[in-house]
C-alpha cells in the first residue's frame, strides 16, 4: 500500500482445488472495474522480497526439480525463478525504471537460483539432521523467515571479522541410508564436518599485477575474534573442536625455499599461538585439538599416498567424534517426551486433499559429538580432498552400520570410492566456481584415477589463470550481487549507490535486509548408481557455464613434529598450505 512499505498477511484458511478457484473467481469479480485478475505465472514456491529505488519485487521459483528425499521429505533444487514486480500507485514510474533500479535488478538476477540452490515444503535442510531431531523440529518451513546470514559472505574476504565469523563457512552433511520403496528407511546415518577461512585478523589485497598476493595479518588482543569463532562451534556442533590446517609449515624453513616474504608459513605460526593461547583457558575436556599438515609438500613427495595420510587422520577423528545413527519407526500417536524419541512430520500429498500428518519417529542409537574443522589458505582445493578422505571413512562406518557391509572397509580404489570421490570433486567445483572464479584444482583425484599428467598440468595452470583473472577483474561486480542478495545492501534515493563504494563500506551503509530467503546452497551426498565419472563431471561443468575440463590440486603432505616445517613455494599458486598435534 506504500512503496516503503511491504505488508503481508496469511490467510489461515485451508481451501480445496475447487474452494480456491471459487474464492479466486469470487476476487476477480469484485475488481473487474481495474482489470480483474490476470495469470501472471505459476510458481512452487517464494523466494523472498527485495526493494531497490522503486517497487519491492517478489522472487519466485517457477521451475523446481526433485532430487532426493529425506526421510520421505522431498528435497528440490531451483530449475527457474522469475522477479515480479508488486505495483504500487505511489511509485514513480520513472523511478520503477530508472538506471540505477534497473541495474540493481541485472545484479540480483546474476545470482543463479538455478544452480545448486535447493529447498523443501516440510524438512529444514538449513539444519543437520541431528540438529533437527534433537531440537524437536519439525522441519516446517517458512518462506518468509530471513536467512540467517552467520558467516562473512565474501569472494573478497579471509580471515575472521569482530563477531568471529569466518569466510567461506561451509558445513557439509552426509546422509546414508538404505532405499525403500515408500521412501523411509528403517535407519538412518549422519556425518557432518565443517570448512572456514583461518580464524585469524587476515586479509589479501587483491592485485592485477600480483598472481599471489601478499598475507597481511593485523594484532588481535587476546585473540578475541578468533576465540569466539571457536566457541560458536562449540556451541553448533559440541566438543571435540578437531582442526586439520593445512597450510605450509612455519618460518625456520624459509632459507631453504624460494619465497621471498612468508606468506603461509606466517599464518601457521600464528594459527599455533592462537590455539595455544586460547586452550589455556579452556579446561581439558573442552581444548581444541589441532592437527596440522603440509598438504602440498607430502602431496609431491614421491611414494607418498596422501588419501591414506589423509584416511588415517580421517579415522581417528571419527573414533573421537562418531556420527549420528537413528532407527526409524512409523506412528500415528503422539510422541512420548520420556521416551527419548523424536518426530520429524512429513505432510501428506497435496494432490491427495489429504489433511493428515505422517509422523516418523527417529530414535538415536548415537550421537555425533563434535566436529572437524578443515581449512587451507581458501578452504578450496585442499581442503576439499581432505574432506572426501574424511567422507570415505565416514561412508565405511555408515554402510557397516546400516548391515550393508561387512567390514567397515571401502577400497580406495573401489568403484564406491569413485562416486564418491565424483561426488566431493562436484561440490568443490561448486564452491571454488562460488568463491573463486574457477573450479577446483584437483590434481590428486586425477592421480587417484591415473589421469594423463601432462593434461593434468596445463589443465591446472589454465584454471590458475582463470581464477587469477576472476579475482583481478570480476571479483568486485560478483561481491555486489551477493551483498544486494543477502541484504547486506539495502539502496536509498540520495545514498550512494552500491558500485560507488568499496566493499568495507556495503555493512555500513542501509544494514536491513533486502531479500527475506529461505533457500540454502547445500552440498548433499547421496549414493546413486555406477556411472561415467570423466562425462558427468564434464556435464556439471558445462551446466555450470564452465569450459570443458577435468580436475587437478596442487597439495602436499607430511607427518611432521609440531616444531616441523617445510615451506615449498608453488607456482601460480594463490593460496597453499604440514602434520602435527598440539
Amino acid at each position: 500500500m506504500e512503496c516503503t512499505e511491504l505488508g503481508i498477511e496469511e490467510d489461515p484458511t485451508s481451501y480445496t482445488e475447487n474452494e480456491c478457484q471459487e474464492l479466486l473467481w469470487r476476487i476477480h469479480e469484485g475488481n473487474r472495474l481495474t482489470g480483474g485478475l490476470k495469470f501472471v505465472t505459476k510458481c512452487y514456491g517464494i523466494v523472498g522480497f527485495v526493494k531497490f529505488l522503486g517497487p519491492y519485487y517478489m522472487v519466485l521459483i517457477t521451475r523446481r526439480r526433485k532430487v532426493g528425499t529425506i526421510c520421505g521429505h522431498e528435497i528440490y533444487s531451483i530449475g527457474k525463478s522469475e522477479m515480479i514486480a508488486v505495483p504500487s500507485v505511489i511509485v514513480w514510474p520513472n523511478v520503477a525504471y530508472s538506471r540505477d533500479e534497473n541495474r540493481y535488478k541485472r545484479l540480483l538476477c546474476s545470482v543463479d537460483l538455478s544452480k545448486d540452490f535447493f529447498f523443501s515444503y516440510s524438512y529444514n535442510i538449513m539444519r543437520s539432521l541431528q540438529k533437527n531431531i534433537n531440537e524437536k523440529n519439525s522441519g516446517q518451513f517458512e518462506l518468509l523467515e530471513a536467512f540467517p546470514s552467520r558467516n562473512i559472505c565474501s569472494f573478497l574476504k579471509r580471515g575472521v571479522n569482530e563477531k568471529g565469523r569466518v569466510a567461506n563457512d561451509v558445513e557439509t552433511e552426509q546422509i546414508v541410508f538404505e532405499d525403500t520403496s515408500d521412501e523411509i528407511p528403517n535407519q538412518i546415518t549422519s556425518v557432518v564436518q565443517h570448512r572456514g577461512s583461518i580464524p585469524l585478523v587476515w586479509f589479501q589485497e587483491t592485485s592485477r599485477l600480483n598472481i599471489r598476493p601478499d598475507i597481511i595479518l593485523k594484532p588481535d588482543v587476546d585473540y578475541k575474534a578468533t576465540r569466539l569463532h571457536f566457541e560458536n562451534l562449540g556451541h553448533r556442533y559440541g566438543n571435540p573442536i578437531i582442526i586439520l590446517n593445512l597450510i605450509k609449515a612455519s618460518l625456520i624453513s624459509l632459507l631453504f625455499t624460494r619465497e621471498k616474504k612468508p606468506r603461509e608459513s606466517l599464518l601457521r605460526a600464528e594459527f599455533a599461538k592462537a590455539i595455544h593461547y586460547i586452550n589455556k583457558g579452556l579446561p581439558e575436556d573442552k581444548r581444541l585439538k589441532f592437527l596440522h599438515m603440509d598438504l602440498s609438500k607430502l602431496s609431491r613427495r614421491k611414494g607418498t599416498n596422501v588419501l591414506a595420510l589423509l584416511h588415517k587422520v580421517a579415522s581417528d577423528v571419527l573414533d573421537l567424534t562418531e556420527f549420528l545413527n537413528c532407527a526409524i519407526t512409523r506412528s500415528t500417536e503422539p510422541e512420548d517426551a520420556s521416551s527419548g524419541q523424536r518426530t520429524v512430520t512429513k505432510p501428506c500429498d497435496d494432490e491427495n486433499n489429504n489433511q493428515n500428518i505422517c509422523t516418523t519417529n527417529l530414535v538415536p542409537l548415537l550421537l555425533q559429538k563434535g566436529v572437524l574443522r578443515t581449512n587451507c589458505i581458501d578452504c578450496l582445493d585442499r581442503t576439499n580432498v581432505a574432506q572426501f578422505a574424511y567422507g570415505l571413512a565416514a561412508l565405511e562406518r555408515q554402510l557397516h552400520t546400516l548391515g550393508l557391509t561387512e567390514a567397515p572397509k571401502i577400497e580406495m580404489h573401489s568403484p564406491l570410492a569413485d562416486d564418491l570421490m565424483d561426488f566431493y570433486e562436484r561440490m568443490g567445483d561448486t564452491l571454488a566456481i562460488q568463491y573463486g572464479g574457477s573450479a577446483a584444482h584437483n590434481k590428486i583425484f586425477c592421480e587417484q584415477r591415473g589421469q594423463w599428467k601432462a593434461a593434468t598440468q596445463s589443465q591446472e595452470f589454465l584454471r590458475t589463470l582463470q581464477r587469477y583473472y576472476n579475482n583481478a577483474y570480476t571479483d568486485l561486480e560478483k561481491q555486489d550481487a551477493i551483498n544486494v542478495f543477502l541484504g547486506h545492501f539495502q539502496p536509498h534515493q540520495g545514498k550512494p549507490a552500491l558500485w560507488k563504494l568499496d566493499s568495507d563500506q556495503h555493512y555500513n551503509i542501509g544494514r536491513q535486509g533486502t531479500l527475506n530467503e529461505d533457500i540454502v546452497s547445500s552440498n548433499y551426498v547421496t549414493m546413486a548408481g555406477r556411472h561415467s565419472i570423466s562425462e558427468e563431471r564434464q556435464c556439471y561443468l558445462k551446466r555450470l557455464g564452465y569450459p570443458e575440463l577435468h580436475s587437478s590440486n596442487f597439495l602436499d603432505l607430511d607427518l611432521l613434529s609440531s616444531s616441523g616445517n617445510s615451506c615449498d613455494e608453488e607456482v601460480f599458486e594463490r593460496s597453499s598450505p604440514n602434520m602435527a598435534l598440539c
